[in-house]
């Protein structure tokens, strides 16, 4: 069964810097697509970034320039640097995989995790 758990998640004025964390399990993760995406309540989730079993990154235009997505294979393990971080920034954030390497639009994630909060002040 696949597991994702995510940390790094809190609080921070405008401009300043978080980093998010997400470990798997129960996968053989480097043959599998792994991004960050987020929500506010009542909307559906959209991609902030995404890395495929390749190395390949995506980036939503609102985060471009700002926010890194980095994997660790050895350690079942990617990452979110976020710089530079602006009150639109505030959102649940959520770890998500996809068994195809590639896949890493929302709509094919296999497995999500539970989220973590980010919440920028002005």
């Amino acid at each position: 069964q696949v597991q994702l758990v995510e940390s790094g998640g809190g609080s921070v004025q405008a401009g300043g810097s978080l980093r998010l964390s997400c470990v798997a399990s129960g996968t053989q993760f480097s043959l599998n697509a792994v991004g960050w995406y987020r929500r506010v309540p009542g909307q559906t989730r959209e991609l902030v970034a995404a890395i495929t079993s390749d190395g390949t990154t995506h980036y939503a235009d609102a985060v471009k320039g700002r926010f890194t997505i980095s994997r660790d294979n050895a350690k079942n393990a990617v990452y979110l640097q976020m710089d530079t971080l602006k009150p639109e920034d505030t959102r649940m954030y959520y770890c998500g995989l996809a068994l195809f390497e590639s896949d890493y639009a929302p709509h094919d994630v296999d497995y999500w995790g539970k989220g973590t909060l980010v919440t920028v002040s002005s």
